[in-house]
C-alpha cells in the first residue's frame, strides 16, 4: 500500500513498508523507483528480517517535487522516509542511490548502519573520466526534450557503455520508462558531483559519515567500477568491502539480500 510523507520543502514522498523488525530504507539509482528497476523484487528477501521501507525520489513515479531541485533536498526527503521508520534507520543504496546514502549520511541524515552498492565513481585510469562538459550536454538535452539522446549519452559518455548495447538497450520494453524519467538524471548526475574525475578521494571527503558501512562490488562487474569500491572503503572512517562473486551491476536480489542481512543483523 503506498502512503505518503512530507519533506521539508512540502514535497510529498511516496513509500511502502513491508516486513517486521528493524527498519531499513532502500534508495534507488537512475531511472528506478519502487515498482521499476534494482530494488524492485529486493523487499521480498528482506521482509523476514525488517521492515523494509521503499520510496520513490522526488520527480518519480508517485511522489511529485517542489522546485528547484538541489541535493539538499535529496538528503531531506530521505530523512523524512527515516522519521516514519522511527527516526533513525538502517539504509541501502544502488549506484547513484548509493551516492545518495553516502552524501546524505555525510550531510548528517539519521543513518545507523549504511550499505552501498557500486556507486558509479572514477577514480583511476581504468576508465576514461567523464568527458568535458558532460553534465552541460546532458542538461542541455533534457531542456530541448531529447529524452531519447540523454539516455544515450548518459549510458554511453556516463556508464561507458558501447553503442550496440545502448542500442539494445533502446529495444528493451523499458525504455518508454526510461524516457519518462530521464529529467531526473540531472538529480543523479547533481549528487555525483566531481566523482567521475578518475581521481582518488581524500579521507576528508566523507569524514562525518562515520557510522558502519559496507561497500559491495559484484566480481563480474566492470574493473574500474570495482576498484572504485575497493578505494572507497579504504576512505571512509568505518566501512569494509565485499565482493559479491557472480554478480554484475544488475544484481541478482536473493544474492544480495543474504549479505544485507548478515551486515545489518551483525
Amino acid at each position: 500500500m503506498t502512503q505518503y510523507t512530507t519533506s521539508k520543502d512540502g514535497t510529498k514522498i511516496a513509500y511502502s513498508k513491508t516486513g517486521k523488525g528493524e527498519p531499513l530504507v532502500l534508495v534507488d539509482g537512475a531511472f528506478c523507483h519502487r515498482n521499476f528497476g534494482a530494488n524492485e523484487k529486493l523487499p521480498q528477501y528482506l521482509a523476514s528480517h525488517f521492515m523494509v521501507y521503499s520510496y520513490d525520489r522526488r520527480g518519480r513515479a508517485d511522489s511529485n517535487e517542489i522546485l528547484p531541485y538541489s541535493v539538499e533536498k535529496e538528503y531531506e526527503d530521505l530523512q523524512a522516509v527515516i522519521n516514519e521508520a522511527g527516526g533513525n534507520a538502517y539504509v541501502y543504496g544502488i549506484s547513484s542511490g548509493a551516492a545518495l546514502v553516502l552524501e546524505a549520511a555525510n550531510y548528517g541524515v539519521k543513518i545507523r548502519k549504511m550499505a552501498l552498492y557500486e556507486a558509479p565513481y572514477i577514480i583511476d585510469d581504468s576508465r576514461k573520466p567523464l568527458p568535458d562538459k558532460y553534465f552541460e550536454t546532458l542538461s542541455n538535452l533534457i531542456k530541448e526534450k531529447k529524452n531519447g539522446k540523454a539516455i544515450e549519452y548518459f549510458f554511453k559518455a556516463g556508464i561507458g557503455l558501447p553503442s550496440f548495447v545502448v542500442l539494445l538497450i533502446r529495444l528493451m520494453p523499458a525504455w518508454k520508462k526510461m524516457k519518462q524519467l530521464a529529467p531526473t538524471l540531472i538529480y543523479d548526475n547533481k549528487i555525483l558531483g566531481d566523482t567521475g574525475s578518475g581521481k582518488p578521494f581524500s579521507k576528508e571527503k566523507w569524514k562525518n559519515a562515520t557510522m558502519s558501512a559496507l561497500v559491495i562490488s559484484g566480481s563480474k562487474s566492470e574493473k574500474w567500477s570495482q576498484n572504485c569500491m575497493k578505494h572507497l572503503a579504504t576512505v571512509l572512517p568505518n566501512a569494509k568491502h565485499y565482493t559479491l562473486i557472480g554478480q554484475t551491476h544488475i544484481v541478482n536480489p536473493k544474492v544480495l539480500a543474504a549479505v544485507l542481512i548478515n551486515f545489518f543483523n551483525s
